[in-house]
C-alpha cells in the first residue's frame, strides 16, 4: 500500500477519486492500494522559548537564538494558555500510523514552498524514516493528477526548496520572538508584535498615511484655450501653470484678445500596445482589490476554492509566464470559453488563430506557472467566484490577443506668446482591448478627437477660461497599491517589466502577502476607512519607535527574501542565511532595548480607583499598569462602546453621564449611566424619579 499525503481534505479527495480510493476511513480514505491521507495546513510548527526553558520577558534572555528548532503540534488558545490542538494531534496520530504501515510515502501537499514545509516538518516531528516521493501538479484536472502520478519524482530533489521553507520559518521565528520581547520589554508592559515582513509592511503604511497628511496642497492655474476646425471643437491647454489667480487671469485676458491661435508643431506615431500579462497571485489581488474591493486574503481564498474544484490551476504562484508545453493547450482552452456571455466571441476569434506569445517563456517560470482556466465549465458560482474566474479567464483572452494599435497625435499651439498643448489618440485596432470593452483613462491633456492639423495653421479662439488645480499627495494605500509596494519592497515601479524584475526581492512572497496584511488587521496596526488602508493610534505608536530601525527597511527586508528564492536554486547555503539572520536579530534587539518607548499602544488615562496605580487606555479596553491589581474596563458594553472621555469619568468619579443606546436582549436599546459596584465591576445605574437604582454588575462583552 502507498501512502499519498495532500495538504487539505478537500485536495485528497481529488486525488482518491483518481486513485480508486473510495473507503472512508477515520482521517483518510483507503483503497486501490493507496491510503490517501491529508494534513489540516501546518499541523506542526517550532515551538515557543518555553520549550527551550525560556520563560517569562527577560532582558537577560534576549537574543534567544535556538542551536536547534523543536518541533511541536499546532497550538490553539484556551483560555489564557495555549494548548495543542486536539485535532492536529488526531490527525498526527493517523499519520504516524500510516506512514508505519507503507515503504513508500507520496508527498502531494501544495506544490511550492510552503507545501513543502507542512510535510517535512510532519515527517520529522514523527521522526519517520519512510522513504517519500515528490507529486508535484499545478491543476487537480484528472488529467493533471495521472500525469503527475505517472511522472513522480524523488523527494530529495526538493531538498533545497524544503531548506529555504524552514529558513523563512526560523527567520520569522528569530526576528518575531526577540523583537517582539525586546519592544514589550522597554514599553514596560503588554504584549506587542513585530516581525521580519510585518514591520516593513506597516512601515509602508504608516510613512504613507503621515505623508499624505502632513501634506500642504498649492493652488495653482492653467489657462483653457477653446477653437475649432472644419467643424471639430476642442480645447487645449496652458503648458505653464500660474501660482496665482491675478497672473492667470491677465494671460487669458491677453488670449482672448488675441487675432487667432497658431499650430506650432505636429507629431504623430504609430504605438503598439501590448497585452497584459497573465495573472500570478499578487496581480490578481491587485486588480481584485482595484475591481471590486476585495481583500487580498478574499481573493487567495477564493482563488484556493476554485483551484480544488479543478477550475483553476494552482493559485499560490508567483510567475505571470507559462512554457511552451503548456501554451500548446492554450488554444483548446480559449475554444472552451467559446460560450461566455462576456467575452465568448472574442475566444472563439483567437482559438483558431495565430497567438501572441508575450506570455511565453519557460525560463521565466519557477515553481508553478501562471494562473490559467483548466477547460472545465463553471457551474452553479458564487457571485465573488464568479467574478475572480472571470478575471482569471478574460485576462488569458486578453493576453493571447493581438497588441492593441494606435495613433496619437501631438500638437502644440501658441497664443499671444502663451505654448499650449493637447494629444489626441484614436485606436486603429482594439486588439486586446476588446475582451473587456473598457476604455482607456484619459488625462486632462487628450482630447477624444482632433481635426486634421499642420504646421502653420491658424485658428480662431472661442474662448478662454481658467481651469483650477490644486496639487495632491500620493494617495492612502489600498490593499492594491500595498501589495504592489510589497512586490518592490517599496520602490515604486509603473513599469510592468521592472515590477517583474524585482519581485525576488520583495517583502514575502503572492503566497504570504495576504496573510501579512491580515495579521496587521489583526495586530489592531491598521484598519480600513472605504477602500485605503490607515493606521491605528497603536500602529502610529510602533511606527515611531521602529521606523529608523533596521526592522522597519522595507529593502533590507526585501533581500532576504531574494536570498530564500537562491537557497531554494542551490545556489546560497541556509546555513549562512540562518546566521545572517542571527546576527541581524541581534542588532534590531539592541536597538529596541535601548528605545525610549513611552506608551505604545495606549495613553496613560487616569488613576485607578482600586490600587491608586495608573489606568492606560487600549483600543479595547482600559487596563491598570499594576499587574497585581488586574483592573479591566472593557469599552464595548450591551454593544455600545465607551468612548476615553467616558472611561474617564468612570474611573475619576465612578460613573459616566448618562449614555443612550445601550442594546436591550429583546432589539430595543435603553440608556444608563455606568457605575462601578463593591468590586469594582461594571454596573448599570438608572436615573427613576431623580434617584439612582443599581441592577447590579453589568454583562461585559469582550
Amino acid at each position: 500500500m502507498k501512502v499519498i499525503i495532500a495538504e487539505k481534505p478537500s485536495v485528497a479527495q481529488q486525488i482518491a477519486a483518481v486513485v480508486g480510493a473510495t473507503a472512508r476511513k477515520d482521517g483518510y480514505i483507503e483503497g486501490g492500494g493507496y491510503a490517501v491521507t491529508w494534513a489540516f495546513g501546518h499541523l506542526v510548527g517550532p515551538a515557543m522559548p518555553e520549550a527551550y526553558g525560556i520563560e517569562g520577558f527577560k532582558r537577560e534572555n534576549l537574543p534567544i537564538l535556538p542551536e536547534t528548532f523543536v518541533l511541536e503540534p499546532r497550538r490553539v488558545k484556551s483560555g489564557k494558555e495555549y494548548k495543542p490542538d486536539p485535532g492536529a494531534v488526531k490527525q498526527l496520530a493517523v499519520l504516524k500510523e500510516l506512514f508505519s504501515r507503507t515503504e513508500r510515502i507520496v508527498v502531494a501537499t501544495d506544490a511550492g514552498r510552503e507545501g513543502e514545509l507542512i510535510f517535512r516538518f510532519i515527517y520529522h516531528y514523527l521522526d519517520c524514516k519512510t522513504p517519500f516521493d515528490r507529486l508535484w501538479i499545478s491543476s487537480l484536472t484528472e488529467r493533471a493528477i495521472r500525469e503527475g502520478l505517472a511522472n513522480i519524482r524523488p523527494g530529495s530533489e526538493y531538498d533545497d526548496l524544503y531548506l529555504s521553507a524552514r529558513a523563512r520559518c526560523e527567520a520569522d521565528w528569530i526576528v518575531g520572538i526577540n523583537a517582539s520581547q525586546a519592544l514589550a520589554i522597554a514599553a514596560g508592559r503588554g504584549a506587542w508584535s513585530l516581525g521580519r515582513v510585518q514591520t516593513p509592511t506597516l512601515a509602508l503604511v504608516c510613512g504613507r498615511y503621515l505623508e499624505n497628511t502632513s501634506f500642504t496642497p498649492q493652488t495653482y492655474f492653467r489657462l483653457k484655450l477653446h477653437t475649432a476646425k472644419d467643424a471639430t471643437a476642442f480645447a487645449v491647454l496652458s503648458t505653464p501653470k500660474y501660482d496665482t489667480k491675478a497672473a492667470a487671469d491677465e494671460a487669458c485676458t491677453a488670449v482672448r484678445g488675441s487675432d487667432g491661435v497658431q499650430v506650432t508643431k505636429v507629431e504623430r506615431r504609430n504605438v503598439t500596445e501590448q497585452p497584459p500579462l497573465l495573472y500570478d497571485l499578487t496581480a490578481l489581488q491587485k486588480e481584485a482589490n482595484t475591481r471590486y474591493g476585495f481583500s487580498a486574503e478574499k481573493t487567495l481564498g477564493i482563488a484556493q476554492e476554485l483551484y480544488e474544484k479543478k477550475l483553476v490551476t494552482y493559485p499560490r504562484t508567483g510567475s505571470r509566464y507559462i512554457p511552451q508545453d503548456v501554451f500548446d493547450e492554450i488554444a483548446s482552452l480559449l475554444a472552451s470559453l467559446s460560450g461566455h456571455t462576456g467575452f465568448g466571441h472574442q475566444a472563439a476569434d483567437l482559438s483558431g488563430g495565430e497567438l501572441n506569445r508575450r506570455s511565453v517563456d519557460g525560463k521565466k517560470v519557477t515553481d508553478h506557472h501562471a494562473l490559467l482556466i483548466t477547460g472545465h465549465t463553471p457551474a452553479g458560482l458564487a457571485a465573488d467566484h464568479a467574478k475572480i474566474y472571470d478575471m482569471i479567464a478574460g485576462r488569458m483572452v486578453e493576453a493571447f490577443s493581438p497588441a492593441c494599435l494606435k495613433e496619437i497625435t501631438s500638437v502644440r499651439m501658441e497664443c499671444a506668446g502663451i505654448p499650449f498643448e493637447v494629444r489626441g489618440t484614436v485606436v486603429t485596432s482594439a486588439g486586446w482591448r476588446k475582451v473587456w470593452g473598457e476604455p482607456e483613462e484619459r488625462t486632462e491633456e487628450d482630447a477624444a478627437a482632433l481635426p486634421e492639423l499642420a504646421e502653420g495653421d491658424m485658428l480662431t479662439v472661442r474662448g478662454c477660461d481658467l481651469v483650477e488645480k490644486q496639487t495632491r499627495p500620493r494617495p492612502l494605500h489600498t490593499e492594491s497599491s500595498l501589495l504592489a509596494a510589497m512586490e518592490t519592497a517599496g520602490k515604486e515601479q509603473e513599469d510592468e517589466a521592472e515590477r517583474e524584475a524585482m519581485k525576488d526581492s520583495g517583502l514575502g512572497t503572492p503566497a504570504t502577502r495576504a496573510a501579512v496584511i491580515e495579521t496587521l488587521f489583526s495586530r489592531e496596526y491598521i484598519k480600513r476607512e472605504k477602500k485605503s488602508l490607515v493606521p491605528t493610534e497603536k500602529g502610529l505608536a510602533v511606527y515611531g519607535i521602529v521606523k529608523d530601525m533596521r526592522i522597519a527597511d522595507a529593502a533590507m527586508t526585501g533581500g532576504w527574501e531574494l536570498a530564500l528564492a537562491k537557497i531554494a536554486t542551490g545556489e546560497m547555503n541556509a546555513f549562512t542565511f540562518r546566521k545572517g539572520i542571527e546576527v541581524y536579530a541581534s542588532q534590531i534587539t539592541s536597538e529596541l532595548l535601548k528605545a525610549q518607548v513611552g506608551s505604545v499602544a495606549g495613553r496613560t488615562g487616569a488613576p485607578c480607583p482600586r490600587c491608586g496605580g495608573r489606568v492606560t487606555f487600549y483600543p479595547k479596553a482600559a487596563k491598570c499598569e499594576n499587574a497585581e491589581c488586574g483592573l479591566t474596563v472593557f469599552r464595548t458594553i450591551a454593544k455600545k462602546e465607551l468612548t476615553d472621555g467616558q472611561l474617564e469619568a468612570l474611573l475619576v468619579k465612578g460613573r459616566t453621564p448618562t449614555i443612550e443606546g445601550f442594546a436591550k436582549k429583546d432589539g430595543g436599546t435603553f440608556e444608563a449611566a455606568v457605575v462601578f459596584d463593591g468590586d469594582y465591576r461594571t454596573a448599570f445605574a438608572f436615573e427613576q424619579g431623580g434617584k439612582t437604582r443599581k441592577p447590579g454588575a453589568a454583562k461585559v462583552r469582550k
